[in-house]
């Protein structure tokens, strides 16, 4: 992407915060959900956002639109600073930014029919759209998304899960956002399911040309959607670029553990590709690792990593930005392979 153009939604050293029940006299201590992640996110493009469950990547996207209170950073979207904005600058950035979360069933209201469910934003934000055009156009929004505009009447629990999803997303419409967020919005549907939701969600953003921050943990997901990726893992970004280049090149060895995780679509060629199994679980934030929080886990660990935390650099030509002491490093461009 272009160092000229200007990104839509710019966050510099993001950092979210909870705080730790205190048990007897104990002194207050905070666990770090989200540790200093910056990254642009470019009009019209997809940012895919992957990594195991535990590494903050809902975190951070509730930090953005406002769900989560970072301790510290910046998050500006379209020239607005978002963090500690008055409530005028949140709620214009709160119609520009919407969410489809994970599970349709839990974040739809079951007493609210599909069509409530979408003109319950225009009944919060009034003068987005004429009371006398609610109807008309909360079942247009269905229509779009593939659902029978005769069910607007229905209640969640009438609709298969991949329809309430469709629900979802029509109700993240109904503001004409710039920005939709997705929440790991397919990883509780079935794979034929996920085919027709993601599609459907390229589809509207060629329509409404929206900008997508797609949070997934599968990522042949991310891989289909996607134009950039970033890889986090305990808070922290351990690499970020573009698509191509992270999956087809990672540079740091948790995108590479990841990537070697993915089912070949070519399964006879299963046999040559190189398994990468990592060992121990996920450290815990409330007492993560010194310097790099991968070490623990890295087979390419040595004594600087847990001395010094590697900052994000471009370690070759690729463009990409790695987090790491020892990263691969791609052939330069021209070079024989």
């Amino acid at each position: 992407m272009s160092a000229d153009i200007t990104p839509l939604l710019q966050v510099r050293g993001l950092r979210t915060e909870f705080a730790l029940k205190r048990k007897g006299f104990e002194p207050k201590r905070t666990v770090t959900a989200v540790a200093d992640v910056s990254f642009d996110l470019f009009e019209g493009r997809t940012l895919g956002l992957v990594g195991e469950s535990g590494s903050g990547k809902s975190t951070l996207a509730r930090s953005i639109i406002g769900l989560n209170r970072p301790a510290a950073g910046s998050i500006v979207f379209d020239g607005m600073e978002l963090v500690g904005a008055d409530a005028k600058t949140r709620r214009r950035a709160g119609r520009d930014i919407q969410m489809v979360f994970q599970d349709p069933m839990s974040s739809l209201n079951p007493r609210l029919t599909a069509e409530q469910a979408i003109t319950e934003a225009w009944r919060l934000r009034p003068g987005v759209v004429d009371r006398k055009d609610w109807s008309r156009r909360a079942k247009d929004l269905l229509d779009r998304v593939g659902l029978n505009p005769d069910h607007a009447t229905r209640l969640p629990h009438q609709f298969s899960g991949g329809q309430r999803q469709r629900i979802g997303v029509a109700r993240a419409l109904a503001l004409n956002p710039r920005i939709i967020i997705c929440d790991e919005a397919v990883s509780a549907l079935d794979v034929s399911i996920q085919a027709q939701i993601l599609n459907l969600l390229l589809d509207l953003q060629k329509e409404f040309s929206l900008t997508y921050l797609f949070i997934a943990h599968d990522l042949s997901v991310v891989r289909h959607v996607s134009d950039d990726v970033m890889v986090m893992y305990l808070g922290s970004t351990m690499e970020l670029g573009e698509a191509r280049t992270v999956f087809d090149e990672p540079g740091h060895p948790y995108t590479k553990a990841l990537q070697s995780a993915v089912p070949s679509p070519r399964p006879w060629n299963e046999a040559a590709r190189e398994r990468i199994v990592l060992g121990g679980d996920l450290p815990s934030p409330v007492s993560p690792p010194s310097g790099c929080p991968f070490r623990t886990r890295c087979w390419k660990a040595q004594d600087v990593c847990a001395e010094i935390t590697p900052d994000l650099r471009t370690p070759d030509d690729s463009g990409r930005l790695v987090a790491c002491h020892f990263p691969e490093v791609s052939p330069p461009v021209g070079a024989p392979a």
